[in-house]
């Protein structure tokens, strides 16, 4: 009795722990870049009262044996890099990643941090920043006097803006950005501000040029939205919420059980 006491709250809090995953996915649901999150479960240890096997006779065994299961525990919570959906912006400054790959980009402290959020700004010394101020790695700087409207990014990550020289407007290259994948990304660990840091289980990172070796391509003047799909995070949030609630009415049953243990001797 007292076993389904603790297995029901175990579920409770594990339906808590899902809840507040499919929370800050719905948070996040404009956040650009952002990918969304699903908590797993697994169920906690067994107490065996039999093994299957055991000899019931001198000729026979028990084909099935006893556990009775002490409940679940939340086992991850696992990123899905899905592609989310690109959005037109007609910002110069605005990048999207089609496929695989993250940006880098340089933290205050001088480590490295990982992300698909192409909302990049100029600072005032002309480098491609974050809206953090981060820098972006390799640096992007650009020249004196160029035309802001004028930056242009190929899909493979070449940069390029006019600038005016001598009463003509003439095209200067700028530099060349690149892309970075892991072998295991669902490894990354999370620091927020859209920002991914490398762990033991994502493996280094990988460089690359947008578009070959398996990298994704740059869409110039796009921003990733989130993939996070709000019919999706609804009908789970409805499973969990009655989860919640079987859970709570095993609670109740067993104490109303209990209960009426108390009351057999008057």
């Amino acid at each position: 009795m007292v076993r389904s006491l603790w297995t029901g709250a175990s579920g409770m809090i594990g339906q808590q722990a899902n809840i507040d995953v499919i929370s800050n996915n719905l948070a996040n649901v404009n956040t650009h870049g952002y990918k969304k999150q699903r908590a797993d479960f697994e169920d906690l240890l067994y107490q065996t009262i039999r093994t299957a096997g055991t000899p019931a006779t001198e000729d026979t065994v028990t084909p099935v044996g006893i556990q009775m299961g002490h409940g679940v525990k939340l086992a991850d919570t696992q990123r899905v890099f899905l592609q989310g959906s690109l959005q037109a912006t007609d910002v110069s400054t605005d990048l999207a990643i089609e496929g695989e790959g993250f940006f880098r980009v340089q933290m205050y402290d001088g480590s490295l941090a990982y992300t698909r959020n192409g909302n990049f700004k100029i600072d005032s010394d002309g480098r491609m920043v974050t809206s953090n101020g981060y820098w972006l790695i390799p640096d992007i700087i650009m020249p004196e006097l160029f035309l802001v409207d004028s930056i242009s990014v190929t899909k493979s990550g070449r940069v390029s803006v006019k600038v005016p020289r001598d009463g003509d407007i003439v095209e200067v290259d700028v530099g060349q950005l690149e892309l970075y994948r892991f072998p295991n990304p669902v490894g990354l660990s999370a620091i927020g501000e859209n920002l991914f840091k490398v762990s033991q289980a994502s493996g280094d990172a990988i460089p690359g040029i947008p578009g070959y070796e398996g990298m994704g391509l740059l869409h110039h003047k796009f921003l990733e939205m989130s993939n996070v799909q709000i019919v999706q995070e609804m009908v789970n949030l409805i499973v969990a919420q009655r989860a919640y609630e079987f859970n709570s009415r095993t609670i109740q049953t067993s104490d109303s059980m209990l209960g009426t243990a108390t009351t057999l001797k008057r």
